[in-house]
Parts: structure tokens; C-alpha cells; sequence
């Protein structure tokens, strides 16, 4: 067996040496791609969402397990009314087109359908607990986000990249690994007195909510904050405020009231109210899918907190499974979606300012042509 020849050794280092270097720099690339301040801060608001909805979850468990309390509708009531009673009235004291009453006489029927969409969304949600299990509410309410994808494709032109996908199905893998710790730590223990009416609310309820998320981010994006939270607020009080009286009149009769029970109240509703009130503000610097593969780590830190509020038996698969989500969240927000502009035609594109400056636009390209033909 020949030796290696010191030529040729001193030829092959130089070659490792910089083997080693490319693999270094390209670690360090993914690195600084991934864990840039953009998307640290996008995972940090993220998850103050999920904590959230994360103080509704515990405080609704507290309701219906401890007092016998099951008013899904009153306690969303109580958001909307806190929503009124910021943000609506913050837009009536507006000028101009901004004022509440120019866009309820331009918009009233628009925001009447988003304020009903978010309304039932929320509902149908929480009244599928009754008649299906736990584990189908967490695995076909993430049916949402491919609605919400595709709804974003088509109503706001976002167009994604394989990585969004792949970020999307680890996401999905997570949510899996947490429903599969679930059966296993024995919380599967309702069985739902029908199952398949259960599924349909949960269906429904997701794919409302794909609707309510992609109209706010048009709105917020497109025009303002406040005007998304004062419509929200004003429909959806007078909406569930209906609604309330039709189904939830007997159930909201019988709680013995004390100030226990006010006092989960009170942190349900700010709870919910710092959703809404912070959601659009996220939604603005990202997006509605961004959004929501964030906040489904919120039933993780439910089962977390659960752990010692419900005597909840722990799982090594719950540390798994927010790894992984936390992994695919990352994926997705490492790289931005593209927006496809509409197809040109012959009319000026109207600029952010507003419609009246459409009129401006053609008097300045057909000034030229004037002239020109006068000379």
C-alpha cells in the first residue's frame, strides 16, 4: 500500500480547511436569517397573543368546571362593549371620511357580515366542546390556516414559497404531537354526545374565523386600527347582544353571582380585549398567517399552567411539540411572502391618498397631449 505523498497531503488540507470554512459561513448566514430582530420580535408579539388567549382558555375552564358556569356568549358580550366603548367612540369623535357615521353610511353592510362572522366564529367554537371531543377541536381548528391561505391568495394576492408550506406542515406536525401527549397524559376523557355535529361547528367556526382574520388585515393594512376595533365592537355588541338573549337568557339566570365569579369575568374580558386591541398591530407587520401559526402554542401554555390550576398529568411530548411549532413558526416568518400587484390597465392606479386624487392624476396625463396637439 503506497504512502501518501507529502504533495498530495498538503494539497488535500487546504481543501478540508476550506470545506470547513463554507459549511461555517453558511451556518452563520441561516443564522443571521433566522434569528434576525425582525422575527424575534414577530415570535415575541406572537406570543403574547398566545398568552392571551391562554388567560380566556383558564379562565372559561374556572367557569364551567368550578362554578358551573357555561355563558360563552355573555362573556364574549362583554369584550365587544369594551371594544364600543374604546373604539367606537374614539371614531365618532373623527373628522372626515374617518368619522363613524360616513362609514356606516359607505360601509354598514360590510362590517354588519365581519361582525357576524366574528361573532359566530367565536361561538361555534366553544359550543362544539359539547358535543365532540377535545382532540377534534385542536386538530380541525388548525383547518383554519389553509383556509386562511387560501383566502389570502385570493383576496389579498399573497403568493407564498415552498418554505411557507413546509413551515406550515411542521406547524401542523406539532399541533399532532400535542393532541397525540393529550391521549396519552389521559385528558381524552370526553367522548362528546355527537360527534359529528361537534366536527361541523368546529369546521364552520375556523373557516369564520379565516374570514374575520383576512378582513382585518386588509383593514388594518389598507385603511385603519381603529376603524377594524369600532366596527368590530359596534356590530358585534349589538349582534351577540341579540343572541344573548335568544340562547343564553336561562344559563346567565342561574349563576349565583359573588365576586369570584365577577372577578373571572373581568379577566376573561380583559384577556380578550388585549387580543383584539394588540392582534391588528401584529397582523400589521406580518400577517393573519403568520398570526395564527403563532398562537397555537396558546393550548400548550394552557396545559402548562394546567399542570398546577387542574392537576393536569405532565408529558415529555408537550416540550416536543412546542419545539416544533416554534420551529416551523420560525420557518414561515424567515422568509416574506410576495404580494402580486393587480393587472395594469389604462386608468392611473389610485395612489394611498385617496379617490379624489384620481381626477388629478388624469388631468396631468392628458394636459400633455393637449398642448402637443395645439402646437
Amino acid at each position: 500500500m503506497e504512502a501518501e505523498s507529502p504533495a498530495s497531503a498538503g494539497a488535500s488540507e487546504p481543501r478540508a480547511l476550506g470545506t470547513v470554512d463554507s459549511i461555517g459561513s453558511q451556518l452563520s448566514r441561516i443564522r443571521r436569517k433566522l434569528f434576525t430582530w425582525d422575527i424575534l420580535k414577530t415570535i415575541a408579539l406572537g406570543q403574547m397573543l398566545s398568552l392571551c388567549i391562554c388567560g380566556t382558555a383558564i379562565t372559561s375552564q374556572y367557569l364551567a368546571e368550578k362554578y358551573r358556569v357555561n355563558t360563552p356568549m355573555l362573556q364574549s358580550f362583554i369584550n365587544y362593549c369594551l371594544l364600543f366603548l374604546v373604539y367606537t367612540v374614539m371614531l365618532a369623535f373623527q373628522s372626515g371620511s374617518d368619522n363613524l357615521l360616513e362609514i356606516l353610511r359607505r360601509k354598514w353592510w360590510k362590517y354588519t357580515l365581519l361582525g357576524l362572522a366574528d361573532v359566530e366564529a367565536n361561538y361555534l367554537i366553544v359550543r362544539a366542546y359539547q358535543y365532540t371531543t377535545l382532540t377534534s377541536v385542536q386538530l380541525l381548528d388548525c383547518f383554519g390556516i389553509p383556509v386562511l391561505m387560501a383566502l389570502s391568495w385570493f383576496i389579498l394576492r399573497a403568493r407564498y414559497k415552498v418554505i411557507h408550506f413546509i413551515a406550515v406542515f411542521v406547524c401542523l406536525l406539532g399541533v399532532g404531537t400535542m393532541v397525540g401527549a393529550d391521549i396519552l397524559a389521559g385528558r381524552e376523557d370526553n367522548s362528546g354526545s355527537d360527534v359529528l355535529i361537534g366536527d361541523i361547528l368546529v369546521l364552520l367556526g375556523a373557516s369564520l374565523y379565516a374570514v374575520s382574520n383576512v378582513c382585518e388585515e386588509y383593514i388594518v393594512k389598507k385603511l385603519s386600527r381603529q376603524e377594524f376595533l369600532g366596527m368590530v365592537g359596534l356590530f358585534g355588541t349589538i349582534i351577540s347582544g341579540i343572541q344573548l338573549l335568544i340562547v343564553e337568557y336561562k344559563d346567565i339566570a342561574r349563576i349565583q353571582w359573588d365576586w369570584k365569579i365577577a372577578l373571572l369575568f373581568v379577566a376573561f374580558a380583559l384577556c380578550m380585549f388585549c387580543l383584539y386591541s394588540f392582534m391588528p398591530l401584529v397582523i400589521k407587520v406580518t400577517s393573519a398567517t403568520s398570526v395564527n401559526l403563532g398562537i397555537l402554542t396558546a393550548d400548550l401554555y394552557s396545559l402548562f399552567f394546567g399542570l398546577f390550576l387542574f392537576e393536569y398529568k405532565f408529558s415529555g411530548l408537550y416540550i416536543l411539540s412546542f419545539t416544533v411549532i416554534m420551529v416551523g413558526f420560525i420557518l414561515y416568518c424567515s422568509t416574506p411572502t410576495r404580494t402580486v400587484e393587480p393587472p395594469e390597465s389604462s386608468v392611473p392606479p389610485v395612489t394611498s391618498i385617496g379617490i379624489d386624487n384620481l381626477g388629478l392624476k388624469l388631468e396631468e396625463s392628458g394636459l400633455p397631449e393637449t398642448h402637443s396637439a395645439v402646437l
